[in-house]
């Protein structure tokens, strides 16, 4: 009876070293025994499986927004938006995965770009989503057949499993990026997909002012009771910038008071939270804004898990592990998971530096493996 092999890609090496057996004939043999049964002893591979803190496979990275636009606009010159590209999404690479499209190793990021009368077509994915507009104006987003308005500063979360397309109503293109946990899917092997229809409906087309969601759910302490049941991802498709822009405003003056309502002095921030149960927005996926007044930093914090930063507003300078970058609007930069990070406004910017973040913290808190460290200022 013949028995198929495949060959090992086990390797293994006896090599001498601080609580390592000592090289030797029977040691290499007993090796070559481990490869052909495709084994792999903890004691050669502890010290990268067991490290004393976590060391994240992405590297932090900066991307300039103004690079990012005059690329998509470029690609929403000669790449069709429609089925077989579906998307012009075009997605950041950290330099360290090795070229694959994920931002941090379980966060996807990216630049998408409409062109005027252009429409997205229908889909739905298990993966979870979300938008948020840096600037422009005239997309709306469709959510199972609800159209909603996507304007500077919006927060358009949606959960997976929705049918969603988009549409430009405007006469100029609109960017904006897109977040998902794409990298996780990937990596649990747990992503489904499916096309849609081809065309939305003329009534789907619809541009109005408020979307039906906001309409039932977007009442500050205000729940439906016709709708009993907690969702696990908000029911909520838009949070507005004036909203955020105003409780972040009301942050700082109650500082200026003598009110406890910061972080940290001059550092206000908010949470995006699912109205129904005031957990995050999305099962996988933190959503946050933060302010840093003229001439304030945060303080330097470290936390299990990675983050994907914007700025969307004013100009300052951050520091992720050893890298620091001057950063304005629109810029995209990455923290890996425990590297400290600090951000700091300048002190002749033109008003606060506003900088949106989005994490895998839900992850991890739901694994009771998620950790944070706060230290001094920078």
């Amino acid at each position: 009876m013949t028995v198929d092999t495949v060959p090992s890609p086990v390797r293994l090496k006896a090599v001498a070293g601080p609580g390592q057996p000592e090289p030797s004939p029977a040691l290499e043999q007993l090796y070559r025994g481990f490869e052909s049964e495709l084994l792999v002893p903890l004691w050669t591979e502890i010290g990268d499986l067991m490290p004393r803190h976590p060391r994240s496979k992405a590297v932090p990275h900066l991307w300039r927004w103004d690079r990012l636009v005059e690329l998509a606009s470029e690609a929403g010159r000669i790449v069709p938006v429609g089925r077989g590209g579906e998307r012009r999404a075009i997605a950041l690479a950290n330099p360290a995965l090795g070229g694959r499209p994920f931002a941090t190793p379980t966060l996807w990021a990216a630049i998408q770009y409409l062109m005027p009368g252009e429409d997205a077509p229908e889909h739905r994915h298990s993966q979870h989503a979300f938008r948020f507009v840096v600037e422009g104006e005239g997309v709306w987003t469709v959510v199972n057949g609800d159209p909603v308005r996507m304007s500077r500063g919006d927060f358009l979360p949606q959960a997976g499993w929705n049918w969603h397309s988009h549409h430009n109503a405007a006469t100029a293109p609109m960017a904006w990026i897109d977040g998902l946990d794409i990298p996780f899917s990937y990596y649990t092997e747990s992503q489904f997909f499916e096309f849609g229809r081809e065309r939305v409906s003329t009534a789907e087309k619809a541009t109005p002012e408020r979307s039906r969601s906001e309409r039932l759910w977007g009442h500050p302490g205000l729940r439906p009771l016709s709708q009993p049941e907690a969702p696990a991802a908000t029911p909520l498709l838009a949070y507005r910038w004036v909203d955020t822009d105003r409780a972040l405003a009301d942050q700082l003056a109650l500082e200026d008071e003598g009110h406890p309502a910061t972080l940290s002095p001059g550092h206000a921030a908010v949470r995006f939270t699912n109205p129904s149960n005031g957990r995050d927005v999305l099962p996988t996926i933190r959503t946050e804004m933060h302010r840093i007044r003229q001439g304030a930093s945060t303080l330097v914090q470290r936390e299990v898990g990675s983050s994907v930063y914007q700025v969307f507003e004013g100009s300052g300078t951050v520091k992720v592990g050893e890298q620091q970058w001057s950063v304005k609007r629109g810029d995209m930069f990455v923290v890996p998971s425990w590297q400290p990070f600090a951000a700091h406004c300048d002190a002749d910017s033109h008003g606060t530096l506003d900088l949106f973040r989005f994490s895998d913290g839900p992850i991890f808190e739901a694994l009771h493996a998620h950790r944070t460290q706060s230290g001094e200022r920078p």
